[in-house]
């Protein structure tokens, strides 16, 4: 098997540290885009200084600048897009399809990574305004396809730097100790997987044929759990237990449409998943989550007992 040169764009966020790292203790030869400004900016350049201490190469450069990224693109055998999901959404579009242009015009890439890293955005049921975030990552997955770009799509389902320190609870800044509230009835199966694993998972691809132009899940077994399991093993872990409030379909609906940004991005993306349960509620080839056992990923059950 052959050692792809790996390109991560999006190096400096909270994915893209992490696959970079995992692409260094691969041993790829890995190289980061990164912006001019990012230099000077005490807590990026940090990270910089680690990445270029650990053998990743540099390159200067942005998006905005095309000439750079096609240079940067032709550098390398595969090119993982980890843009910052606080960018405004059409921006995002743009500055992918920009990649899609370069990669076709160096005409050497052998896999393109959309930023993704979420629900499959081809089978969910979101309302607005998560809808139109996922509907454009659709119409990039379109754009990959239609200009024959080789690809892999990740779907890696629910941060769980994102989610499990709150347990998703809106607005909160710690872990809930008294009360929780709870999306629906609780019991539909979400999927929580580590930042660091889901680079592990992904760098893990960029070799394997059986990932060309394919879905690739990341769902972790003992992280497949419903919203009243995730209570009840925090439950468990404190001795005690917290007072639960329900919110039905239909309260979280009206909760989206009086909420102002970001606030009902986020509840409308709680809705996609605890609701109607759009990590799970659909059949997948078996092999497309099974790829690498050997993977030692961190379980929800590890990751909480960090808050006890």
């Amino acid at each position: 098997m052959t050692t792809s040169r790996v390109l991560i764009i999006g190096a400096t966020g909270r994915l893209g540290q992490n696959l970079v790292r995992a692409s260094i203790e691969s041993g790829r030869p890995t190289f980061a885009l990164v912006r001019g400004s990012s230099f000077s900016n005490p807590e990026k350049s940090a990270l910089l200084e680690e990445f270029t201490r650990a053998g990743v190469q540099l390159l200067k450069g942005s998006l905005e600048d095309v000439s750079s990224l096609v240079e940067a693109v032709g550098q390398v055998d595969a090119v993982i897009c980890a843009v910052s999901s606080n960018q405004v959404e059409d921006q995002k579009l743009a500055d992918q399809v920009k990649i899609i242009d370069a990669i076709k015009e160096a005409g050497n890439i052998k896999k393109f990574y959309p930023s993704e890293f979420g629900n499959d955005v081809d089978r969910t049921h979101a309302v607005e305004p998560a809808k139109s975030m996922f509907d454009l990552k659709v119409a990039i997955r379109r754009k990959t396809e239609e200009e024959g770009i080789p690809y892999t799509f990740v779907s890696s389902n629910c941060f769980a730097g994102y989610f499990l320190p709150t347990l998703a609870q809106l607005g909160a800044t710690t872990i809930p100790r008294e009360k929780v509230t709870i999306f629906g009835d609780g019991n539909n199966k979400a999927i929580f997987v580590k930042e660091t694993d889901i680079g592990a998972y992904t760098i893990k691809t960029v070799d394997d044929p059986r990932t060309l132009n394919k879905i690739v899940y990341i769902r972790p077994p003992a992280n497949i759990i419903t919203f009243n399991e995730l209570v009840a093993l925090w439950e468990k872990k404190i001795g005690k237990s917290l007072e639960k409030t329900y919110l039905s379909e239909e309260e979280v609906l009206k909760l989206i449409a009086e909420s102002p940004l970001p606030i009902n991005v986020v509840l409308s993306i709680n809705h996609s998943v605890f609701i109607k349960g759009d990590h799970t509620n659909f059949e997948i080839d078996p092999s497309a989550s099974e790829l690498y056992p050997d993977v030692k990923y961190t379980t929800v059950d590890e990751y909480l007992d960090q808050f006890v």
